[in-house]
């Protein structure tokens, strides 16, 4: 037995693996640093969340001199805005994409590529000062009045129109979101493969007919990440919307009266805060935030996962 032992070949010693280890460690930050910071917003909006309850939610009052305090008009506007923001931009964002995603007109195409992502690095609060100053006036002269006058039995449409509200606001953020929606979306349709496209040209489709019947849905699984990156930058934005909706805590079910979202209210009145309930009920209006941007990405991921299954079979 002991010889055999000792001609046994030694068994390998297995190196661990530090690159896969260093890797684990930093994806780990992430959600690490996520899950910290809910847990401080929470801890710290914990006077609020025992005061109120869920009631919070749902309620519409905020008064700081009652000391009543509700959640409902804030998310309202947040979600109102950054939808119709959605809404505007979409087309248009994949509509740029596609124009700078295929062959033909180059220098063109490198202008307008080189346009959109300058949108991007405008800072927000020049955004503000664009749409208070210039956007809005312009809007409520020619599109806000008109639209109140002539429609003002649609309940959207009803008047009387504001010069701030949520229809500026809404466009504000349409054209902040854009370059975010375009830029992704451009790469995720220069990605799909060119057999496809000359396979479809060669069925004798039209240009029209490939990008619609067989570019579009190859990418819109990437094109649906690229418009929950978007709504993420929408439900976020605080200094454009604070500067263009009006910052009034009520609901409407007009775009053309003024609103507020939470992170606005959150700028506008953190730092006049006084007494802890106040104070706290901002707080609790982060986590509320952060809350509504986590149920829209989930749902978002939900519903990507579901087309590309859709699309394997």
């Amino acid at each position: 037995m002991g010889m055999a032992d000792a001609a046994a070949p030694a068994r390998p010693v297995r190196i661990p693996d530090r690159f896969r280890t260093v890797t684990t460690a930093v994806s780990l930050a992430a959600p690490l640093a996520l899950g910290a910071a809910v847990l401080v917003v929470a801890t710290t909006a914990l006077p609020a969340i025992r005061h109120f309850g869920p009631g919070f939610l749902v309620a519409r009052d905020w008064n700081p001199v009652t000391q009543s305090f509700g959640a409902l008009p804030f998310v309202y506007g947040t979600v109102v805005t950054s939808f119709l923001a959605l809404a505007m931009a979409l087309p248009v964002g994949i509509g740029v994409a596609v124009f700078l995603a295929e062959q033909g007109l180059v220098r063109t195409r490198t202008a307008i590529g080189v346009g959109v992502e300058l949108l991007a690095a405008i800072p927000s609060v020049v955004y503000g000062i664009w749409g208070l100053y210039v956007l809005a006036p312009w809007l409520l002269v020619h599109v806000s009045r008109p639209l109140s006058e002539r429609l003002s039995s649609v309940p959207f449409f009803e008047g009387p129109a504001r010069q701030t509200n949520i229809l500026i606001a809404s466009v504000v953020l349409a054209v902040m979101i854009l370059p975010t929606l375009s830029s992704i979306s451009r790469d995720v349709i220069r990605a799909v493969p060119g057999g496809l496209r000359e396979a479809s040209v060669a069925a004798g489709a039209t240009w029209w007919e490939t990008i619609w019947k067989v570019v579009l849905p190859a990418g819109r699984s990437g094109i649906f990440g690229a418009t929950v990156l978007a709504m993420g930058r929408a439900l976020g934005e605080t200094m454009a919307v604070t500067m263009t909706i009006g910052n009034r805590p009520e609901i409407l079910p007009t775009l053309l009266a003024p609103a507020y979202t939470l992170a606005s209210v959150i700028a506008n009145e953190f730092t006049e805060a006084t007494g802890q309930l106040y104070s706290s009920a901002l707080i609790e209006l982060g986590l509320v935030l952060m809350l509504v941007t986590l149920t829209v990405n989930v749902l978002a991921l939900l519903l990507v996962r579901s087309v590309s299954r859709e699309a394997r079979a």
